[in-house]
Protein backbone atom coordinates (compact mmCIF):
# COMPACT_ATOMS: atom_id res chain seq x y z
CA UNK A 1 0.00 0.00 0.00
CA UNK A 2 1.37 3.33 -0.63
CA UNK A 3 1.14 5.56 2.69
CA UNK A 4 -1.14 8.61 2.09
CA UNK A 5 0.12 12.29 0.67
CA UNK A 6 0.02 15.01 2.50
CA UNK A 7 -0.15 18.71 0.05
CA UNK A 8 2.66 20.76 1.85
CA UNK A 9 2.10 23.88 -0.50
CA UNK A 10 -1.28 25.71 -1.71
CA UNK A 11 -3.35 24.73 -4.55
CA UNK A 12 -4.03 27.73 -6.75
CA UNK A 13 -7.27 27.05 -9.46
CA UNK A 14 -7.93 28.55 -12.48
CA UNK A 15 -11.22 27.75 -14.13
CA UNK A 16 -12.89 29.55 -17.07
CA UNK A 17 -16.72 31.14 -16.59
CA UNK A 18 -19.02 28.86 -16.43
CA UNK A 19 -20.71 29.55 -20.07
CA UNK A 20 -17.48 28.36 -21.28
CA UNK A 21 -15.90 24.97 -20.85
CA UNK A 22 -11.77 25.21 -20.46
CA UNK A 23 -9.24 23.13 -19.41
CA UNK A 24 -8.11 24.00 -15.61
CA UNK A 25 -4.94 24.19 -14.04
CA UNK A 26 -3.79 23.21 -10.34
CA UNK A 27 -0.15 24.02 -8.33
CA UNK A 28 0.71 22.17 -5.74
CA UNK A 29 3.10 19.60 -4.33
CA UNK A 30 3.37 16.48 -2.35
CA UNK A 31 5.27 15.00 0.46
CA UNK A 32 8.05 12.71 0.14
CA UNK A 33 11.14 11.02 1.45
CA UNK A 34 13.56 13.01 3.48
CA UNK A 35 17.14 13.56 2.36
CA UNK A 36 19.71 10.86 4.21
CA UNK A 37 20.63 12.77 7.77
CA UNK A 38 17.27 14.65 7.35
CA UNK A 39 13.84 14.14 8.86
CA UNK A 40 12.23 16.82 7.03
CA UNK A 41 9.69 15.91 3.97
CA UNK A 42 10.96 16.79 0.84
CA UNK A 43 8.35 18.71 -1.54
CA UNK A 44 7.54 17.13 -5.16
CA UNK A 45 5.90 20.03 -6.94
CA UNK A 46 3.63 19.75 -9.72
CA UNK A 47 0.79 21.24 -11.79
CA UNK A 48 -2.47 19.16 -13.09
CA UNK A 49 -4.04 19.85 -16.25
CA UNK A 50 -7.64 18.47 -15.78
CA UNK A 51 -9.56 18.51 -19.27
CA UNK A 52 -12.31 20.19 -20.05
CA UNK A 53 -15.88 18.74 -19.24
CA UNK A 54 -13.63 15.81 -17.05
CA UNK A 55 -15.76 15.19 -14.24
CA UNK A 56 -16.80 11.99 -11.59
CA UNK A 57 -19.42 11.45 -14.39
CA UNK A 58 -16.89 11.29 -17.47
CA UNK A 59 -13.99 10.41 -16.34
CA UNK A 60 -10.79 11.08 -17.73
CA UNK A 61 -6.83 9.38 -18.02
CA UNK A 62 -4.25 11.09 -17.03
CA UNK A 63 -0.75 11.39 -18.21
CA UNK A 64 2.45 11.95 -16.56
CA UNK A 65 5.23 14.68 -17.54
CA UNK A 66 8.73 15.93 -16.72
CA UNK A 67 11.88 17.57 -17.83
CA UNK A 68 14.93 17.23 -18.27
CA UNK A 69 18.23 17.70 -16.57
CA UNK A 70 18.55 20.98 -15.63
CA UNK A 71 15.01 21.92 -16.39
CA UNK A 72 11.73 22.35 -14.85
CA UNK A 73 7.88 21.18 -15.31
CA UNK A 74 5.59 22.58 -17.60
CA UNK A 75 3.09 25.18 -15.93
CA UNK A 76 2.00 26.92 -19.49
CA UNK A 77 -1.68 24.31 -20.80
CA UNK A 78 -1.06 25.98 -24.04
CA UNK A 79 2.25 23.21 -24.27
CA UNK A 80 -0.50 20.06 -23.39
CA UNK A 81 -3.22 21.67 -25.97
CA UNK A 82 -3.22 18.50 -28.19
CA UNK A 83 -3.38 16.25 -24.72
CA UNK A 84 -5.92 18.35 -23.10
CA UNK A 85 -8.34 18.20 -26.20
CA UNK A 86 -8.19 14.69 -27.06
CA UNK A 87 -9.60 14.52 -23.40
CA UNK A 88 -6.42 13.54 -21.61
CA UNK A 89 -4.89 15.05 -18.50
CA UNK A 90 -1.58 16.15 -17.49
CA UNK A 91 0.15 15.93 -14.44
CA UNK A 92 3.68 17.82 -15.09
CA UNK A 93 6.14 17.93 -11.90
CA UNK A 94 9.74 19.33 -11.14
CA UNK A 95 12.14 15.97 -10.27
CA UNK A 96 13.35 16.51 -7.13
CA UNK A 97 16.32 18.69 -7.06
CA UNK A 98 14.89 20.90 -10.00
CA UNK A 99 12.58 23.63 -9.96
CA UNK A 100 10.47 24.28 -7.38
CA UNK A 101 10.75 20.86 -5.83
CA UNK A 102 13.14 20.65 -2.79
CA UNK A 103 15.93 18.07 -1.96
CA UNK A 104 18.79 16.87 -4.37
CA UNK A 105 18.70 14.61 -7.44
CA UNK A 106 19.60 10.91 -7.03
CA UNK A 107 19.54 9.99 -10.99
CA UNK A 108 16.40 8.14 -10.63
CA UNK A 109 17.24 6.17 -7.28
CA UNK A 110 14.28 3.75 -6.54
CA UNK A 111 14.98 4.61 -2.69
CA UNK A 112 14.20 8.46 -3.40
CA UNK A 113 13.06 9.37 -6.81
CA UNK A 114 11.37 6.40 -6.96
CA UNK A 115 9.15 7.40 -3.72
CA UNK A 116 8.81 10.52 -5.31
CA UNK A 117 6.98 9.30 -8.14
CA UNK A 118 4.67 6.74 -6.02
CA UNK A 119 3.60 9.63 -4.14
CA UNK A 120 2.09 11.76 -7.39
CA UNK A 121 0.58 8.60 -8.72
CA UNK A 122 -1.04 8.20 -5.88
CA UNK A 123 -2.21 12.37 -5.84
CA UNK A 124 -3.58 11.44 -9.17
CA UNK A 125 -5.61 8.52 -8.06
CA UNK A 126 -7.24 10.72 -5.43
CA UNK A 127 -8.81 13.08 -7.78
CA UNK A 128 -12.25 12.18 -8.23
CA UNK A 129 -12.25 13.07 -12.20
CA UNK A 130 -9.56 10.28 -12.68
CA UNK A 131 -10.41 7.51 -14.66
CA UNK A 132 -9.51 4.31 -12.62
CA UNK A 133 -9.09 0.65 -13.30
CA UNK A 134 -9.21 -0.15 -10.02
CA UNK A 135 -8.89 1.53 -6.43
CA UNK A 136 -5.54 3.78 -6.37
CA UNK A 137 -5.36 2.48 -9.94
CA UNK A 138 -5.47 5.51 -12.13
CA UNK A 139 -5.52 4.60 -15.92
CA UNK A 140 -2.02 6.57 -16.50
CA UNK A 141 0.29 7.20 -19.09
CA UNK A 142 4.00 9.20 -19.19
CA UNK A 143 5.79 11.04 -21.74
CA UNK A 144 9.37 13.13 -21.64
CA UNK A 145 12.59 12.98 -22.68
CA UNK A 146 16.47 12.43 -21.27
CA UNK A 147 16.18 12.71 -17.43
CA UNK A 148 12.29 13.01 -18.40
CA UNK A 149 12.34 9.38 -20.32
CA UNK A 150 14.15 7.75 -16.79
CA UNK A 151 11.26 8.77 -14.33
CA UNK A 152 9.21 6.95 -16.80
CA UNK A 153 10.92 3.27 -16.48
CA UNK A 154 12.18 4.15 -12.92
CA UNK A 155 7.75 4.76 -12.28
CA UNK A 156 6.58 1.70 -14.30
CA UNK A 157 9.45 -0.63 -12.59
CA UNK A 158 9.24 1.04 -8.73
CA UNK A 159 5.16 -0.24 -8.91
CA UNK A 160 5.86 -3.65 -10.53
CA UNK A 161 8.07 -4.11 -7.02
CA UNK A 162 5.89 -2.78 -4.55
CA UNK A 163 2.43 -4.16 -6.15
CA UNK A 164 3.49 -6.69 -8.60
CA UNK A 165 1.96 -4.97 -11.61
CA UNK A 166 2.65 -1.68 -13.35
CA UNK A 167 0.58 1.21 -12.37
CA UNK A 168 1.33 3.03 -15.80
CA UNK A 169 -0.28 1.74 -18.60
CA UNK A 170 1.78 3.72 -21.50
CA UNK A 171 5.42 5.06 -21.65
CA UNK A 172 6.68 6.92 -24.51
CA UNK A 173 10.05 7.82 -23.25
CA UNK A 174 12.47 9.66 -25.36
CA UNK A 175 16.54 9.54 -26.08
CA UNK A 176 16.50 7.90 -22.19
CA UNK A 177 19.30 5.39 -20.88
CA UNK A 178 19.58 1.51 -20.32
CA UNK A 179 22.49 1.68 -18.43
CA UNK A 180 23.78 5.08 -16.43
CA UNK A 181 27.59 3.98 -16.42
CA UNK A 182 27.79 2.51 -19.93
CA UNK A 183 25.96 5.52 -20.93
CA UNK A 184 28.53 8.37 -19.11
CA UNK A 185 31.85 6.41 -18.94
CA UNK A 186 32.25 3.53 -21.62
CA UNK A 187 34.97 0.65 -21.10
CA UNK A 188 34.94 3.36 -18.07
CA UNK A 189 36.39 6.36 -20.23
CA UNK A 190 34.42 9.30 -19.71
CA UNK A 191 32.50 10.88 -22.13
CA UNK A 192 34.06 14.56 -20.33
CA UNK A 193 32.33 16.47 -22.93
CA UNK A 194 29.07 15.30 -21.64
CA UNK A 195 29.88 15.09 -18.10
CA UNK A 196 31.19 18.31 -17.81
CA UNK A 197 27.88 19.66 -19.63
CA UNK A 198 25.31 17.88 -17.37
CA UNK A 199 27.87 19.00 -14.15
CA UNK A 200 27.51 22.56 -15.41
CA UNK A 201 23.27 22.07 -15.91
CA UNK A 202 22.83 21.25 -11.94
CA UNK A 203 24.75 23.39 -10.59
CA UNK A 204 21.74 26.72 -10.55
CA UNK A 205 19.91 24.31 -8.42
CA UNK A 206 22.68 22.55 -6.35
CA UNK A 207 20.97 19.55 -7.46
CA UNK A 208 23.74 17.18 -7.11
CA UNK A 209 24.89 15.65 -3.53
CA UNK A 210 28.80 17.43 -2.92
CA UNK A 211 30.32 14.39 -2.84
CA UNK A 212 28.81 13.03 -6.72
CA UNK A 213 30.02 16.55 -7.75
CA UNK A 214 33.52 16.01 -6.81
CA UNK A 215 33.97 12.58 -8.30
CA UNK A 216 32.50 13.96 -12.05
CA UNK A 217 34.50 16.62 -11.72
CA UNK A 218 37.59 14.03 -11.08
CA UNK A 219 36.35 12.08 -14.01
CA UNK A 220 36.04 15.04 -16.47
CA UNK A 221 39.46 15.42 -15.29
CA UNK A 222 40.80 12.10 -15.52
CA UNK A 223 38.88 10.77 -18.03
CA UNK A 224 38.48 7.47 -15.92
CA UNK A 225 35.64 6.35 -14.18
CA UNK A 226 35.69 7.50 -10.65
CA UNK A 227 35.30 5.60 -7.39
CA UNK A 228 35.38 7.45 -4.82
CA UNK A 229 38.84 7.33 -4.48
CA UNK A 230 39.41 11.38 -4.05
CA UNK A 231 38.69 12.72 -0.80
CA UNK A 232 35.01 14.24 -0.20
CA UNK A 233 33.89 12.52 -3.56
CA UNK A 234 31.61 9.46 -4.17
CA UNK A 235 31.64 6.16 -5.73
CA UNK A 236 30.08 6.61 -8.79
CA UNK A 237 29.40 2.56 -8.88
CA UNK A 238 27.66 2.64 -5.72
CA UNK A 239 25.81 6.07 -6.46
CA UNK A 240 24.39 4.76 -10.19
CA UNK A 241 24.05 1.43 -9.03
CA UNK A 242 20.16 1.07 -9.26
CA UNK A 243 19.66 3.86 -11.67
CA UNK A 244 18.23 2.40 -14.57
CA UNK A 245 16.33 -0.27 -16.51
CA UNK A 246 19.84 -2.05 -15.95
CA UNK A 247 19.37 -3.02 -12.19
CA UNK A 248 15.50 -3.37 -12.73
CA UNK A 249 15.69 -6.46 -15.22
CA UNK A 250 18.94 -7.64 -12.99
CA UNK A 251 16.35 -8.12 -10.47
CA UNK A 252 14.02 -10.07 -12.44
CA UNK A 253 11.64 -7.49 -13.60
CA UNK A 254 10.20 -7.13 -16.95
CA UNK A 255 7.57 -4.50 -17.84
CA UNK A 256 4.44 -5.96 -19.36
CA UNK A 257 2.96 -2.49 -20.94
CA UNK A 258 3.01 -1.09 -24.83
CA UNK A 259 6.26 1.27 -25.22
CA UNK A 260 6.66 4.13 -27.54
CA UNK A 261 10.57 4.21 -27.66
CA UNK A 262 12.09 7.36 -29.62
CA UNK A 263 15.70 7.18 -29.83
CA UNK A 264 18.64 9.46 -31.17
CA UNK A 265 20.17 7.98 -33.75
CA UNK A 266 22.89 10.85 -33.47
CA UNK A 267 22.95 11.06 -30.04
CA UNK A 268 26.36 10.91 -28.40
CA UNK A 269 25.36 10.81 -24.82
CA UNK A 270 22.50 8.17 -25.13
CA UNK A 271 23.19 6.48 -27.75
CA UNK A 272 21.02 4.61 -30.48
CA UNK A 273 22.15 1.14 -28.49
CA UNK A 274 20.96 2.40 -25.47
CA UNK A 275 16.98 2.24 -26.84
CA UNK A 276 17.97 -0.84 -28.36
CA UNK A 277 18.66 -2.68 -24.95
CA UNK A 278 15.89 -0.98 -22.72
CA UNK A 279 13.68 -2.42 -26.15
CA UNK A 280 15.58 -6.02 -25.95
CA UNK A 281 15.77 -6.15 -22.17
CA UNK A 282 13.37 -4.16 -20.44
CA UNK A 283 10.10 -5.89 -21.90
CA UNK A 284 8.54 -9.22 -21.90
CA UNK A 285 8.08 -10.60 -25.64
CA UNK A 286 3.89 -9.66 -25.13
CA UNK A 287 4.81 -6.08 -24.16
CA UNK A 288 6.95 -5.49 -27.79
CA UNK A 289 4.02 -7.22 -29.61
CA UNK A 290 2.63 -3.92 -28.33
CA UNK A 291 5.29 -1.45 -28.43
CA UNK A 292 7.21 0.78 -31.52
CA UNK A 293 10.69 1.42 -31.86
CA UNK A 294 11.09 4.95 -33.25
CA UNK A 295 15.05 6.28 -34.03
CA UNK A 296 15.11 9.46 -35.18
CA UNK A 297 18.21 12.16 -35.80
CA UNK A 298 18.45 14.26 -32.80
CA UNK A 299 18.73 14.03 -29.32
CA UNK A 300 21.93 14.61 -26.98
CA UNK A 301 23.85 16.07 -30.34
CA UNK A 302 27.26 17.55 -29.33
CA UNK A 303 28.94 17.67 -32.57
CA UNK A 304 31.57 15.27 -33.88
CA UNK A 305 34.49 17.06 -35.21
CA UNK A 306 37.56 15.00 -34.83
CA UNK A 307 36.65 12.58 -35.98
CA UNK A 308 34.77 14.83 -38.42
CA UNK A 309 30.69 13.34 -38.59
CA UNK A 310 27.56 14.67 -40.39
CA UNK A 311 25.38 16.92 -38.13
CA UNK A 312 21.56 15.97 -39.27
CA UNK A 313 18.28 16.58 -37.37
CA UNK A 314 15.22 15.20 -39.14
CA UNK A 315 12.65 12.34 -37.86
CA UNK A 316 11.30 10.30 -41.32
CA UNK A 317 9.97 7.19 -39.38
CA UNK A 318 7.37 9.33 -37.44
CA UNK A 319 6.34 10.44 -40.54
CA UNK A 320 6.17 7.26 -42.51
CA UNK A 321 4.29 6.07 -39.41
CA UNK A 322 1.40 8.66 -39.94
CA UNK A 323 2.43 11.25 -37.75
CA UNK A 324 4.60 14.92 -38.57
CA UNK A 325 6.93 14.19 -35.90
CA UNK A 326 7.63 11.67 -32.39
CA UNK A 327 5.57 13.97 -30.05
CA UNK A 328 2.37 13.37 -32.80
CA UNK A 329 2.95 10.22 -32.68
CA UNK A 330 2.89 9.64 -29.01
CA UNK A 331 -0.33 11.27 -28.63
CA UNK A 332 -1.86 8.73 -31.01
CA UNK A 333 -0.17 5.98 -29.13
CA UNK A 334 -1.78 7.30 -25.72
CA UNK A 335 -4.96 7.57 -27.18
CA UNK A 336 -4.75 3.94 -28.02
CA UNK A 337 -3.60 2.72 -25.01
CA UNK A 338 -5.65 4.55 -22.83
CA UNK A 339 -8.86 5.75 -24.27
CA UNK A 340 -9.06 2.39 -26.60
CA UNK A 341 -9.31 4.87 -29.98
CA UNK A 342 -8.58 3.87 -33.06
CA UNK A 343 -5.73 5.77 -34.01
CA UNK A 344 -4.52 4.02 -37.11
CA UNK A 345 -0.91 3.41 -35.54
CA UNK A 346 1.35 0.34 -37.03
CA UNK A 347 4.41 -0.78 -37.44
CA UNK A 348 4.46 -2.86 -33.61
CA UNK A 349 6.93 -4.84 -32.83
CA UNK A 350 9.15 -3.35 -35.52
CA UNK A 351 12.32 -1.05 -35.07
CA UNK A 352 12.17 1.92 -37.29
CA UNK A 353 15.23 3.76 -38.18
CA UNK A 354 16.28 7.09 -39.48
CA UNK A 355 19.47 7.20 -41.82
CA UNK A 356 21.88 9.27 -41.96
CA UNK A 357 20.52 10.70 -44.58
CA UNK A 358 16.92 11.21 -43.31
CA UNK A 359 15.38 7.88 -44.79
CA UNK A 360 13.75 5.47 -42.61
CA UNK A 361 14.69 2.06 -42.51
CA UNK A 362 12.44 -0.55 -40.87
CA UNK A 363 13.63 -3.73 -39.60
CA UNK A 364 12.20 -6.76 -37.49
CA UNK A 365 16.01 -7.62 -35.89
CA UNK A 366 18.47 -5.13 -34.92
CA UNK A 367 21.33 -8.28 -34.56
CA UNK A 368 24.45 -8.48 -36.33
CA UNK A 369 23.62 -10.78 -39.04
CA UNK A 370 26.57 -11.11 -41.62
CA UNK A 371 30.37 -10.36 -40.91
CA UNK A 372 32.92 -8.90 -43.35
CA UNK A 373 36.84 -9.46 -42.83
CA UNK A 374 38.63 -6.38 -43.05
CA UNK A 375 42.38 -5.61 -43.72
CA UNK A 376 44.57 -4.71 -40.83
CA UNK A 377 45.35 -1.37 -39.90
CA UNK A 378 47.65 0.54 -37.43
CA UNK A 379 46.54 3.37 -35.33
CA UNK A 380 49.31 6.13 -33.82
CA UNK A 381 48.35 6.60 -29.87
CA UNK A 382 48.09 9.94 -28.33
CA UNK A 383 47.89 12.02 -31.88
CA UNK A 384 47.75 11.76 -35.62
CA UNK A 385 44.48 10.96 -37.95
CA UNK A 386 41.97 8.97 -38.36
CA UNK A 387 42.83 5.70 -40.27
CA UNK A 388 39.85 4.30 -42.70
CA UNK A 389 39.45 0.70 -43.34
CA UNK A 390 37.45 -0.72 -46.15
CA UNK A 391 33.94 -3.03 -44.58
CA UNK A 392 32.03 -2.91 -47.82
CA UNK A 393 31.68 -1.10 -51.19
CA UNK A 394 28.11 0.18 -51.45
CA UNK A 395 25.10 -0.23 -52.05
CA UNK A 396 24.71 -2.05 -48.67
CA UNK A 397 22.02 -1.04 -46.17
CA UNK A 398 23.53 -1.76 -41.80
CA UNK A 399 20.90 -1.02 -39.33
CA UNK A 400 21.48 -2.25 -35.79
CA UNK A 401 23.83 -3.31 -33.81
CA UNK A 402 27.73 -3.44 -34.78
CA UNK A 403 30.64 -5.60 -33.45
CA UNK A 404 34.29 -5.68 -33.69
CA UNK A 405 36.73 -8.32 -33.21
CA UNK A 406 40.86 -8.71 -33.07
CA UNK A 407 44.00 -9.39 -32.83
CA UNK A 408 45.37 -6.33 -30.54
CA UNK A 409 48.82 -5.26 -30.50
CA UNK A 410 50.25 -2.78 -28.11
CA UNK A 411 53.87 -1.47 -27.39
CA UNK A 412 53.03 0.69 -24.58
CA UNK A 413 50.80 0.79 -21.60
CA UNK A 414 47.43 3.12 -21.71
CA UNK A 415 46.35 2.51 -24.77
CA UNK A 416 42.88 3.90 -26.07
CA UNK A 417 41.67 4.14 -29.60
CA UNK A 418 38.42 5.70 -30.81
CA UNK A 419 36.13 2.94 -33.02
CA UNK A 420 33.28 4.31 -35.54
CA UNK A 421 31.35 3.20 -38.95
CA UNK A 422 31.78 6.01 -41.41
CA UNK A 423 31.21 6.86 -45.08
CA UNK A 424 32.59 8.53 -48.02
CA UNK A 425 34.20 7.46 -51.76
CA UNK A 426 38.01 6.78 -50.37
CA UNK A 427 39.38 6.34 -46.70
CA UNK A 428 40.62 10.38 -46.75
CA UNK A 429 36.89 11.84 -47.21
CA UNK A 430 34.94 9.23 -44.90
CA UNK A 431 32.69 11.06 -42.19
CA UNK A 432 30.97 9.05 -38.86
CA UNK A 433 27.75 8.12 -39.68
CA UNK A 434 26.09 9.18 -36.86
CA UNK A 435 28.28 11.20 -34.85
CA UNK A 436 29.27 7.87 -32.36
CA UNK A 437 32.88 6.64 -31.64
CA UNK A 438 33.58 4.61 -28.41
CA UNK A 439 36.64 3.68 -27.13
CA UNK A 440 38.63 0.40 -27.20
CA UNK A 441 40.85 0.67 -24.03
CA UNK A 442 43.64 -1.92 -23.32
CA UNK A 443 46.09 -0.37 -20.19
CA UNK A 444 49.44 -3.06 -20.46
CA UNK A 445 51.21 -4.18 -23.46
CA UNK A 446 49.94 -7.34 -25.50
CA UNK A 447 50.46 -9.38 -28.65
CA UNK A 448 47.92 -10.63 -30.69
CA UNK A 449 45.02 -10.56 -28.22
CA UNK A 450 42.34 -11.12 -29.11
CA UNK A 451 39.11 -8.38 -28.08
CA UNK A 452 35.51 -8.17 -28.86
CA UNK A 453 34.10 -4.51 -28.79
CA UNK A 454 30.74 -3.17 -29.31
CA UNK A 455 30.69 -0.60 -31.85
CA UNK A 456 27.73 2.26 -32.51
CA UNK A 457 24.46 1.06 -33.35
CA UNK A 458 23.84 2.80 -36.58
CA UNK A 459 21.29 3.36 -39.30
CA UNK A 460 23.00 4.60 -43.18
CA UNK A 461 22.11 3.12 -46.96
CA UNK A 462 25.66 2.91 -48.46
CA UNK A 463 25.09 4.26 -52.09
CA UNK A 464 26.89 2.54 -54.98
CA UNK A 465 29.93 4.71 -55.44
CA UNK A 466 30.65 4.91 -51.82
CA UNK A 467 32.00 2.57 -49.10
CA UNK A 468 31.22 1.28 -45.30
CA UNK A 469 34.31 2.35 -43.44
CA UNK A 470 35.86 1.38 -40.32
CA UNK A 471 37.13 4.47 -38.91
CA UNK A 472 39.40 4.39 -35.89
CA UNK A 473 41.10 7.52 -34.14
CA UNK A 474 43.49 8.37 -31.45
CA UNK A 475 41.00 11.36 -30.41
CA UNK A 476 37.84 11.94 -30.45
CA UNK A 477 35.80 14.87 -28.83
CA UNK A 478 33.74 13.69 -26.96
CA UNK A 479 36.34 11.79 -24.42
CA UNK A 480 38.38 15.22 -25.12
CA UNK A 481 41.70 14.90 -23.58
CA UNK A 482 42.04 11.63 -22.70
CA UNK A 483 43.48 9.75 -25.70
CA UNK A 484 46.38 7.09 -24.54
CA UNK A 485 48.74 8.09 -22.13
CA UNK A 486 52.04 7.08 -24.27
CA UNK A 487 52.87 7.60 -28.20
CA UNK A 488 53.37 4.51 -29.85
CA UNK A 489 50.87 2.43 -31.79
CA UNK A 490 48.39 0.01 -30.99
CA UNK A 491 48.05 -2.78 -34.25
CA UNK A 492 45.17 -4.81 -35.18
CA UNK A 493 45.16 -8.00 -37.37
CA UNK A 494 42.70 -10.92 -38.55
CA UNK A 495 39.71 -7.85 -38.13
CA UNK A 496 36.42 -9.03 -38.34
CA UNK A 497 33.23 -6.86 -38.27
CA UNK A 498 29.78 -7.64 -37.40
CA UNK A 499 27.19 -6.00 -38.99
CA UNK A 500 23.15 -5.92 -38.61
CA UNK A 501 22.61 -5.75 -42.80
CA UNK A 502 19.55 -5.61 -44.59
Amino acid sequence: MLTTVALVAPASVLTASPAVAAPASRDGCVSSRPEPGSDQRVRICYTLFKPAGASRRAKAPVVLHSHGWGGSRTTDAAEFEDYLDAGIGVLSFDQRGFGDSGGKAHVMNPAYEGRDVRRLVRFVAQRPWVRKDAPGDPRLGAIGGSYGGGYQFLAAFEHLRTKGTPVLDALAPEITWWDLKQSLAPSELVRTEWVAALSAAGLPSDALPTGVYVSLLEGAAAGTWPQGAVPGGADLDRFFLRNGPKWQVSQGRRLDIPVLFGQGATDNLFPLRQGLQNWQKALTDRARRKSIFVGYNGGHTLPSLFPLGVQVSADPCSQRLGSEEFGDLALRFMEENLQGKDRGLRGFDRFHLATNDDRCVTTRSVRPDARFDVADFTVPTVAGPPVSTRIARGPITVAGRSRLAADVTTLARGNRAFLALAVGRTPLDARIVQNNSLPVRIDRVVSDKRVRVELPSVAVKVPKGQSLFLLASPLADMFAGFGSRTPSVMQFSDVRVALATR
